[in-house]
């Protein structure tokens, strides 16, 4: 046989390495199911966003309206001014006919 227990050829240094390699090859597997975790779930360019893509102005400018610090029509206004258009749909500097 090639591994008889009183040969003691795997000794006490032989199961530290062991331990040792093996909680490395753990930590490594958790490592790379984090990384593409976070590769999956990241927002910003080229990540993910979520359902809303709205901009943290329009998100605050929601908010202010939900607790009724502004009405409907400053809430509309407002909205328009940040998305570059008027209150009425046609954008700035746009000719009226």
């Amino acid at each position: 046989m090639f591994f008889r227990y009183d040969d003691h050829v795997i000794g006490g240094w032989g199961w530290f390495a062991m331990a040792i390699s093996m909680l490395l090859f753990l930590a490594l597997i958790v490592t790379i199911v984090f990384l593409l975790w976070r590769a999956i779930t990241r927002s910003g360019p080229g990540g993910w966003t979520g359902p809303l893509r709205t901009s943290g102005a329009e998100q605050l400018l929601a908010e202010r309206y939900a607790r009724g610090e502004i009405d409907e029509e400053e809430y509309q206004r407002r909205l328009a001014t940040l998305r570059g258009s008027r209150p009425g749909g046609s954008p700035p500097g746009a000719a009226k006919s």
